[in-house]
Protein backbone atom coordinates (compact mmCIF):
# COMPACT_ATOMS: atom_id res chain seq x y z
CA UNK A 1 0.00 0.00 0.00
CA UNK A 2 3.11 2.52 0.66
CA UNK A 3 3.77 2.37 -3.18
CA UNK A 4 0.49 1.54 -4.48
CA UNK A 5 -1.68 4.93 -3.84
CA UNK A 6 -4.83 3.24 -5.61
CA UNK A 7 -4.53 0.30 -3.71
CA UNK A 8 -4.14 2.39 -0.23
CA UNK A 9 -7.11 4.32 -1.44
CA UNK A 10 -9.48 1.61 -2.17
CA UNK A 11 -8.26 -0.15 1.36
CA UNK A 12 -8.93 2.70 3.24
CA UNK A 13 -12.21 3.65 2.12
CA UNK A 14 -13.42 0.32 2.93
CA UNK A 15 -16.08 -0.11 5.37
CA UNK A 16 -14.70 -2.92 7.17
CA UNK A 17 -10.93 -4.44 7.51
CA UNK A 18 -9.66 -6.85 9.28
CA UNK A 19 -6.01 -7.74 10.78
CA UNK A 20 -5.32 -10.63 8.80
CA UNK A 21 -1.53 -11.48 10.41
CA UNK A 22 0.21 -11.79 13.27
CA UNK A 23 2.00 -8.65 12.00
CA UNK A 24 -0.27 -5.87 11.71
CA UNK A 25 -1.63 -7.25 15.71
CA UNK A 26 2.24 -6.60 16.57
CA UNK A 27 2.23 -3.38 15.15
CA UNK A 28 -0.86 -2.60 16.58
CA UNK A 29 -0.01 -3.17 19.97
CA UNK A 30 3.59 -1.61 19.92
CA UNK A 31 1.70 1.77 18.80
CA UNK A 32 -0.75 1.31 20.82
CA UNK A 33 -3.65 1.23 18.58
CA UNK A 34 -6.88 -0.65 19.31
CA UNK A 35 -6.67 -4.29 17.19
CA UNK A 36 -7.28 -7.09 19.67
CA UNK A 37 -6.61 -9.93 18.20
CA UNK A 38 -6.39 -11.67 14.48
CA UNK A 39 -8.92 -12.60 12.06
CA UNK A 40 -7.58 -14.63 9.60
CA UNK A 41 -9.16 -14.13 6.02
CA UNK A 42 -10.28 -17.66 5.75
CA UNK A 43 -11.33 -17.72 9.55
CA UNK A 44 -13.71 -15.18 8.39
CA UNK A 45 -14.82 -16.25 5.37
CA UNK A 46 -15.61 -19.80 6.38
CA UNK A 47 -17.54 -17.95 9.26
CA UNK A 48 -19.66 -15.84 7.14
CA UNK A 49 -20.46 -19.09 4.86
CA UNK A 50 -21.72 -20.37 7.63
CA UNK A 51 -23.92 -16.94 8.35
CA UNK A 52 -25.21 -17.34 4.66
CA UNK A 53 -26.67 -20.81 5.33
CA UNK A 54 -28.80 -19.58 8.87
CA UNK A 55 -30.10 -16.53 7.13
CA UNK A 56 -30.79 -18.09 3.48
CA UNK A 57 -28.52 -15.90 1.65
CA UNK A 58 -27.32 -16.33 -1.61
CA UNK A 59 -23.73 -16.29 -2.02
CA UNK A 60 -21.44 -16.23 -5.57
CA UNK A 61 -18.08 -17.76 -6.15
CA UNK A 62 -15.85 -15.98 -8.16
CA UNK A 63 -11.72 -16.66 -8.48
CA UNK A 64 -9.32 -19.48 -8.85
CA UNK A 65 -8.82 -22.21 -11.30
CA UNK A 66 -12.94 -24.02 -12.68
CA UNK A 67 -11.63 -27.45 -11.22
CA UNK A 68 -10.78 -25.30 -7.56
CA UNK A 69 -13.96 -22.79 -7.54
CA UNK A 70 -15.91 -25.85 -8.49
CA UNK A 71 -14.92 -28.06 -5.71
CA UNK A 72 -15.10 -25.52 -3.25
CA UNK A 73 -19.22 -25.06 -4.44
CA UNK A 74 -19.59 -28.72 -3.21
CA UNK A 75 -17.43 -28.99 -0.22
CA UNK A 76 -19.31 -25.59 1.39
CA UNK A 77 -22.47 -26.78 0.39
CA UNK A 78 -21.74 -30.41 1.81
CA UNK A 79 -20.35 -28.81 5.17
CA UNK A 80 -22.87 -26.12 5.37
CA UNK A 81 -26.89 -27.72 4.40
CA UNK A 82 -29.27 -25.32 3.23
CA UNK A 83 -26.44 -23.20 1.66
CA UNK A 84 -27.61 -21.15 -1.77
CA UNK A 85 -24.91 -20.75 -3.55
CA UNK A 86 -26.30 -18.75 -6.24
CA UNK A 87 -23.35 -18.76 -9.01
CA UNK A 88 -20.03 -19.32 -9.34
CA UNK A 89 -16.92 -18.06 -11.82
CA UNK A 90 -13.40 -18.93 -12.24
CA UNK A 91 -10.73 -16.56 -11.60
CA UNK A 92 -9.54 -16.94 -15.61
CA UNK A 93 -10.92 -14.26 -17.97
CA UNK A 94 -9.61 -10.89 -20.01
CA UNK A 95 -10.84 -7.79 -19.60
CA UNK A 96 -13.41 -7.88 -22.37
CA UNK A 97 -15.36 -10.43 -19.87
CA UNK A 98 -16.04 -8.04 -17.56
CA UNK A 99 -19.04 -6.45 -18.17
CA UNK A 100 -20.40 -10.53 -18.84
CA UNK A 101 -19.32 -11.15 -15.63
CA UNK A 102 -20.66 -8.53 -13.31
CA UNK A 103 -24.18 -8.97 -15.09
CA UNK A 104 -23.94 -12.73 -14.03
CA UNK A 105 -23.44 -11.75 -10.45
CA UNK A 106 -25.62 -8.86 -10.56
CA UNK A 107 -28.43 -11.46 -12.15
CA UNK A 108 -27.92 -14.05 -9.48
CA UNK A 109 -29.37 -12.28 -6.99
CA UNK A 110 -26.21 -12.91 -4.53
CA UNK A 111 -26.22 -11.18 -1.35
CA UNK A 112 -22.98 -11.79 -0.73
CA UNK A 113 -20.19 -12.01 -3.58
CA UNK A 114 -16.07 -13.75 -2.67
CA UNK A 115 -13.47 -13.05 -4.83
CA UNK A 116 -10.60 -15.50 -5.16
CA UNK A 117 -8.06 -13.27 -6.60
CA UNK A 118 -4.16 -12.33 -5.24
CA UNK A 119 -3.90 -8.73 -3.72
CA UNK A 120 -4.14 -6.30 -5.26
CA UNK A 121 -6.11 -7.69 -8.51
CA UNK A 122 -8.84 -8.44 -6.16
CA UNK A 123 -9.38 -5.24 -4.53
CA UNK A 124 -9.34 -3.52 -8.05
CA UNK A 125 -11.66 -5.50 -9.43
CA UNK A 126 -14.03 -5.31 -6.47
CA UNK A 127 -13.43 -1.35 -6.20
CA UNK A 128 -13.82 -0.75 -10.05
CA UNK A 129 -17.59 -2.81 -10.29
CA UNK A 130 -18.94 -3.47 -7.09
CA UNK A 131 -22.10 -0.09 -8.10
CA UNK A 132 -22.83 -2.17 -10.95
CA UNK A 133 -22.64 -5.48 -9.24
CA UNK A 134 -25.73 -4.67 -6.76
CA UNK A 135 -23.96 -7.02 -4.54
CA UNK A 136 -24.85 -5.61 -0.88
CA UNK A 137 -21.22 -7.77 1.00
CA UNK A 138 -18.08 -8.20 -1.18
CA UNK A 139 -14.99 -9.93 0.21
CA UNK A 140 -11.66 -10.51 -1.40
CA UNK A 141 -10.54 -14.06 0.07
CA UNK A 142 -7.25 -14.49 -1.95
CA UNK A 143 -6.31 -17.91 -1.82
CA UNK A 144 -9.28 -19.40 0.90
CA UNK A 145 -10.55 -21.72 -2.11
CA UNK A 146 -7.50 -23.62 -2.37
CA UNK A 147 -7.84 -24.26 1.34
CA UNK A 148 -11.25 -25.20 1.33
CA UNK A 149 -10.48 -27.84 -1.08
CA UNK A 150 -7.10 -28.76 0.24
CA UNK A 151 -4.64 -27.73 -2.75
CA UNK A 152 -3.06 -25.74 0.09
CA UNK A 153 -3.31 -26.79 3.92
CA UNK A 154 -3.18 -24.32 6.76
CA UNK A 155 -0.69 -24.26 9.43
CA UNK A 156 -0.97 -26.10 12.43
CA UNK A 157 -2.90 -24.52 15.29
CA UNK A 158 -0.05 -23.63 17.59
CA UNK A 159 1.65 -22.37 14.27
CA UNK A 160 -1.23 -19.70 14.20
CA UNK A 161 -1.13 -19.04 17.51
CA UNK A 162 2.19 -18.27 17.91
CA UNK A 163 2.02 -15.36 14.25
CA UNK A 164 4.12 -18.13 12.55
CA UNK A 165 1.30 -19.00 9.75
CA UNK A 166 3.57 -17.06 7.59
CA UNK A 167 6.78 -19.08 7.72
CA UNK A 168 4.61 -22.40 7.26
CA UNK A 169 3.07 -20.56 3.72
CA UNK A 170 7.07 -19.90 2.80
CA UNK A 171 8.06 -23.06 3.56
CA UNK A 172 5.40 -24.36 1.45
CA UNK A 173 5.87 -21.87 -1.35
CA UNK A 174 9.17 -20.77 -1.04
CA UNK A 175 9.62 -19.66 -4.76
CA UNK A 176 6.04 -17.58 -5.01
CA UNK A 177 6.11 -16.27 -1.17
CA UNK A 178 9.97 -15.67 -0.40
CA UNK A 179 10.16 -11.84 -1.68
CA UNK A 180 6.54 -10.84 0.42
CA UNK A 181 7.36 -12.57 3.46
CA UNK A 182 11.16 -11.82 3.74
CA UNK A 183 11.89 -8.47 2.00
CA UNK A 184 8.13 -7.59 2.40
CA UNK A 185 8.17 -8.38 6.69
CA UNK A 186 11.50 -6.46 7.21
CA UNK A 187 10.22 -3.27 5.39
CA UNK A 188 7.08 -3.79 7.42
CA UNK A 189 9.58 -3.78 10.60
CA UNK A 190 11.28 -0.93 9.73
CA UNK A 191 8.09 0.87 8.93
CA UNK A 192 6.81 0.23 12.11
CA UNK A 193 9.69 1.61 14.32
CA UNK A 194 9.94 4.81 12.09
CA UNK A 195 6.58 5.44 13.07
CA UNK A 196 7.08 4.15 16.79
CA UNK A 197 9.88 6.32 16.98
CA UNK A 198 8.09 9.31 15.35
Amino acid sequence: MRQDYRLAQIVNECPLINADGASIVWAAKLLGLPVLERVSGIDLFLRLIELAAEKGYGVYLFGATQEVVVATKDVLEKKNPGLRIVGIRNGYFDDSDNSEIVEAIAESGADMLFVAFSSPLKEYWIHDHLKELGVPFAMGVGGSFDVVTGVTSRAPKWMQDHGLEWLYRLIQEPRRLWRRYLVGNLKFIAVVFKWKMG
